[in-house]
């Protein structure tokens, strides 16, 4: 199975880096449970994918902050119980300014250090983002915030695809450029199926002034559905063969998870022959596809560090 890409590309005859030292670099995002049994999911996932060694792991936020204890508390917990780098997502919705900035003091006090500065989706029901009366218009505004309460790293999205509420490409372009001057020092981008997105939009990145560090997001597809869902929301095409590929998989997940390790192994393998050396993971909190996927690309355990 090939990924559409550059006419003559030679990544299909590219030997992989399997060695134990490989340059890879992996992180990996998850979202807070809303129960125990998700809860136990939760960190069973964790203790799968912390011998990785990923340089962060983040927790999300809900649509409208809805999950903004529970976020803590896991983020908290990571921080106190695991050696896991952990990256807090905080956004502007539904929050004022003085509640914003109780959620950060209360992440620099749990030893904290990494935010993950969002705009944030609207509250479920809502189409459009409306600011709070006392909040934030955007994440430029969040991002000078935060640094000016404490010094976190902070990283933030793009969308190579185009934000669906941007004007232009270019216009996209120019608030991730904002967001880099007002304090970012990462971007990750939304997810997408055809490696030519991801490096034209790097290219077009750095020729407007981009110079952080944009990694790409990679969502393995497990389920054909809820992608589609997603990518209606965020703006990310759906090729064609992708389509072809998963239609009538939705009984079958085990030939939909082979399918799916195959096609995100081939996405990450075509970038890493374009000089690609991190890789960001929406999990959906499942261990398995994601492990394999960092297994077929040479990113191997090297140590427990959950004990």
């Amino acid at each position: 199975m090939k990924l559409p890409g550059k006419k003559g590309s030679q990544a299909e005859n590219t030997p992989l880096n399997l060695s134990g030292s490989s340059p890879l670099q992996v992180s990996f995002e998850f979202f807070p449970p809303a129960t125990e049994a998700a809860t136990k999911k939760l960190w069973t996932t964790l203790e799968r994918l912390a011998p990785l060694d990923p340089s962060f792991v983040s927790v999300t936020y809900g649509a409208g902050g809805s999950t903004r204890q529970t976020t803590h508390d896991v983020v908290a917990r990571i921080r106190q119980e695991t050696d896991l780098e952990p990256a807090a997502h905080l956004t502007c919705v539904g929050a004022s300014k003085a509640e914003i900035e109780e959620v950060a003091h209360a992440y620099w006090e749990a030893g904290v250090r990494h935010i993950v500065a969002l705009r944030g989706d609207p509250p479920q029901g809502e189409t459009e983002f409306k600011p709070h009366p006392d909040g934030f218009s955007g994440s430029v505004e969040l991002i000078e915030f935060l640094k000016k309460l404490h010094d976190f790293e902070i990283t933030v999205g793009c969308y190579p695809e185009i934000h669906p509420n941007a004007h232009s490409s270019q216009s996209d372009l120019d608030y991730l450029k904002r967001k880099m001057d007002a304090g970012a020092t990462r971007a990750i981008t939304q997810f997408f199926f055809d490696p030519e997105t991801y490096l034209n939009f790097v290219e077009r990145a750095a020729s407007n002034g981009v110079d952080i560090p944009i990694v790409p997001g990679i969502l393995p597809i497990t389920s054909y559905s809820r992608i589609k869902s997603f990518s209606a929301q965020c703006g990310t095409q759906v090729p064609a063969w992708l389509t072809h590929l998963f239609e009538g998989l939705e009984d079958d997940p085990a030939t939909r998870d082979y399918n799916a390790a195959i096609v995100a192994s081939e996405l990450c393998r075509r970038l890493q022959y374009e000089g690609v050396k991190n890789f960001h993971f929406y999990t959906l909190n499942r261990a398995d596809l994601v492990y394999g996927v960092c297994h077929s690309i040479g990113v191997r355990p090297k140590s427990s560090i959950i004990e």
